[in-house]
């Protein structure tokens, strides 16, 4: 904790004592000072993204070049360099955020299911707590958002342009690109919040970047002149891998379709101002394309080009209204008081192993971007390598509140990494599960993820798949059946098991090979 702003106070955990109650456990430095005012509780501001993957943030080294203020937040803020879904897939992940628990326990396993509002929630605790809590943007839980004060959510995935807003008086239709819009009421909200007293939680959550990447009016003309690189195993032949990862529907070459995806039509439900500014910048491009059409690897890199540039159009644009948000937290003098959290469901491929889309266990998907910025409580430009989990919200919303036993989760607060103090006792593995079958065939698995090594199970034919993340960050050659790896799959497979228990989870039964 060198030159931590609050190492002279004794750390945040002391601070955070004061405010708990009595189901804290203060420290002595914390008694000595219990005659002191008790400090504000913060502000959180959670910009919660739909399929952002972390390797597209300059923050993170992206490839594609840097998203200047999401890169300001890691800069004045904690970037964690090693965050990770318990179930890669939009609704569950949600779910897992709300709750603080895996999938099989808050009811939600796939985007199918629908989530229960009667049960505990961090936005109820922290409205039973004072705070006011407020949801704006995409919600995809198709029950009705419970615990909030105010909320403002597109119907199911919505549109990305002119969408409707589910509140509690109603449905609102609004007229422009969506992410602006769900900017717009974010930052209606704050300048109520900032004339109150009470601090207040806002989930700013949007549509962007989810498929199938439609970029606003000020982004289309974006990368015009520009090439992205590709990556490594855009050309993956999945040898040693399992059957499911030759045989899924998710593949740039062959699944992105044309007019959908590919944008070789202009897309329904614009006005004629926005279906002008479209066709001013697609028509060029398609022009181009239909003149001499691209085969084989041609086509597959003509699609990576197209389905990229989409991406980051889209990215670009959230970045930009990022800027917005930030700005009128400085404006409205909320920034000091304000715990902001910039993170996604989970990761996504950008071309990848051949992909889009997220789903499996590998690092593109199971991996998210999370930075975490608070004046004068996080060290500006620190960093974090501990193993987190989206499961780790909740209970660090709780113990900033005051309130952490207010209801009962499965992860860690992640206070004391944020004051820079990563604990002994800090987890040394993790427990993965999807469950879904259906859209882009990939199958289920389960699996464990350690500092260096990830294991993975498919139990629908019994494969498992073993891989060195130190010697093969890329995951392209398991060794589950290297006869030196045998050990340690023994270690990994008997640890996967004590995780599953130790979750509350049944794991389907073995079927062979």
């Amino acid at each position: 904790m060198h030159g931590h702003p609050l190492a002279a106070l004794g750390g945040l955990a002391a601070l955070l004592a004061l405010t708990a109650g009595p189901a804290a456990s203060p420290s002595p430095l914390a008694d000595a000072r219990m005659a002191e005012a008790a400090p504000k509780r913060p502000n959180v501001l959670f910009i919660y993204m739909d399929d952002h993957a972390a390797q597209t943030i300059g923050a993170y080294g992206s490839r594609f070049g840097p998203t200047p203020n999401i890169d300001s937040l890691a800069a004045e803020g904690m970037l964690f360099r090693n965050a990770f879904c318990t179930n890669s897939i939009c609704a569950p992940a949600r779910a897992v955020v709300l709750t603080g628990k895996h999938s099989h326990l808050n009811g939600v396993p796939d985007n199918g299911s629908t989530f229960d509002g009667a049960q505990e929630t961090f936005p109820k605790a922290l409205q039973a707590a004072g705070y006011r809590t407020a949801m704006i943007g995409k919600w995809h839980l198709r029950s009705t958002p419970t615990g909030f004060d105010h909320y403002e959510v597109l119907r199911g995935q919505g549109p990305y342009y002119n969408p409707v807003l589910l509140t509690p008086d109603g449905q609102q239709r609004h007229r422009g690109y969506t992410t602006e819009v769900i900017t717009k009421r974010a930052l209606a909200f704050l300048e109520e919040a900032a004339s109150g007293e009470e601090p207040w939680l806002l989930m700013y959550q949007h549509k962007a970047p989810h498929r199938n990447w439609q970029p606003g009016p000020s982004e289309v003309g974006l990368f015009d002149d520009i090439e992205f690189p590709e990556p490594p195993t855009l050309f993956d032949d999945y040898a040693t891998r399992n059957p499911g990862a030759a045989s899924q529907e998710m593949s740039i070459a062959t699944h992105l379709r044309d007019e959908y995806d590919l944008k070789l039509a202009p897309p329904p439900g614009l006005d004629e101002e926005q279906l002008a500014t479209w066709k001013a910048a697609y028509d060029p491009r398609n022009e181009a394309f239909f003149a001499d059409p691209p085969e084989g690897d041609a086509r597959t890199r003509w699609n990576y080009q197209r389905y990229t540039k989409d991406y980051m159009r889209c990215i670009h644009g959230v970045d930009r209204q990022v800027g917005r948000v930030l700005e009128a937290l400085e404006r409205l003098e909320l920034e000091d008081d304000t715990l902001v959290i910039y993170t996604s469901d989970q990761g996504f491929y950008l071309g990848e192993h051949g992909w889009y889309d997220k789903r499996w266990m590998y690092e593109e998907s199971l991996r998210f971007p999370l930075i975490a910025r608070w004046p004068g409580v996080i060290a500006p430009g620190s960093e974090s390598t501990a193993l987190v989990q989206n499961l780790d919200f909740a209970a660090t919303f709780l113990e900033l509140a005051g309130v952490p036993e207010a209801m009962s989760t499965q992860g860690e607060s992640l206070v004391p990494l944020l004051e820079g103090t990563t604990p002994l006792t800090w987890r040394k593995d993790l427990y993965y599960r999807y469950y879904e079958v259906g859209e882009h065939a990939v199958p289920p698995h389960f699996g464990v993820r350690t500092e260096t090594h990830k294991l993975i199970h498919f139990p629908d034919t019994g494969f498992t798949e073993l891989f060195d993340l130190t010697t093969d960050p890329l995951e392209v050659h398991s060794v589950a059946d290297d006869p030196e790896q045998q050990s340690l799959r023994g270690r990994l497979e008997a640890r996967l098991r004590e995780l599953a228990e130790e979750v509350g989870d049944e794991l389907p039964p073995e079927e062979p090979n």
